[in-house]
């Protein structure tokens, strides 16, 4: 008796594009954390990582980047999400997140969905309260960046 084996074959859905820019993210992280420990100490391979965890946003979402001593990457969180101009950040909360995973250092993260990514004076005045309040709790603000088309990070403009 001759037996008819049954093939099944497995078709993946393809990613959106969310999900390529997610793994694109996680790429650079591992790349860079892995490689010399110091991923994060270049403002070029922050720029990359935020650019792809926060550029496809239709509304404006502010994430932080927790580091150690070493200004390795303990985790990244997002934590405000706002309107296609705008998100409420509440110092409380990101020196909450701080304690929580004992965090020695921060980078600031927004997107603007316009994709012009120049700082506001709001975004200038919400660094300014953050870096005081996490300067409370001994932990370093290393950046702020504005993520669009073309990111723009506070460190390089003097601004922190």
């Amino acid at each position: 008796m001759h037996t008819k084996t049954n093939q099944s074959y497995r078709f993946s859905k393809p990613m959106t594009e969310h999900q390529i820019l997610e793994k694109a993210a996680e790429i650079v992280a591992t790349k860079f954390i892995s490689s010399e420990g110091d991923a994060f100490t270049n403002v070029g391979n922050t720029k990359d990582f935020l650019s792809f965890k926060l550029a496809n946003y239709e509304r404006e979402v502010f994430a932080v980047m927790l580091l150690n001593t070493q200004h390795q990457l303990i985790e990244y969180r997002e934590l405000f999400f706002g309107t296609i101009d705008s998100a409420s950040v509440h110092p409380r909360e990101v020196v909450k997140v701080a304690l929580e995973v004992n965090a020695s250092a921060i980078i600031f993260a927004h997107n603007h969905p316009s994709g012009i990514a120049e700082p506001s004076e709001s975004d200038k005045r919400i660094t300014k309260r953050l870096t005081d309040a996490l300067g409370l709790i001994d932990v370093r603000v290393l950046d702020h960046v504005v993520v669009g088309r073309t990111p723009v990070s506070f460190a390089d403009r003097g601004l922190i």
